[in-house]
């Protein structure tokens, strides 16, 4: 009986180990799906970023983050010259995991694009690690006015309908 016992003991302590640590993995995965907002106060941050947008992404979207000229004008090929990232562009209308997406995956389309939209945006998933593009969103927002910024942040953090 005694032997019974224990083991019934040592049965309900596993049990009880696994539904904590799935309740711990339930819990972060949930924590993890949060909106996520780059603060584009993070000087450390942006240095980094400025560096890596200079290096991937200036040749398309300018020195100033002014993007290309008549970037609202498709051209003979149909697309769309490379949009400002400055206030003038509509890159603060997005949330911050959509402008991950667009740059880790470019504009895919029936998911960031609309569907049949042909983009030369290209994917920086194998060149550009989550914090190099972290860090390059955190250097394009440090140069928008605090309205943008606000407004941004506020698009960032609303959970989807």
């Amino acid at each position: 009986m005694a032997i019974a016992v224990k083991k019934t003991g040592v049965m309900i302590g596993v049990l009880g180990a696994l539904a904590l640590g799935a309740g711990l993995f339930m819990y972060e995965a949930l924590m993890d799906s949060r909106p996520v907002f780059i603060d584009p106060s993070d000087q450390e941050l942006v240095a980094i970023g400025k560096d890596i947008y200079a290096n991937n992404c200036l040749s398309c979207h300018g020195a100033k983050l002014e993007g290309q000229p008549d970037w609202r004008v498709r051209q003979a090929n149909g697309r769309l010259p490379a949009p400002p990232h400055d206030e003038t562009g509509h890159t603060w209308h997005h949330p911050d995991a959509v402008l991950i997406d667009i740059t880790k995956n470019g504009l895919v389309p029936g998911v960031t694009a609309p569907p049949g939209y042909v983009s030369d945006m290209p994917a920086y998933n194998k060149l550009l690690t989550d914090h190099d593009i972290r860090a390059v969103l955190a250097y394009i927002k440090s140069s928008w006015p605090k309205q943008a910024l606000v407004a941004q942040k506020e698009i960032t953090q609303q959970r989807p309908q």
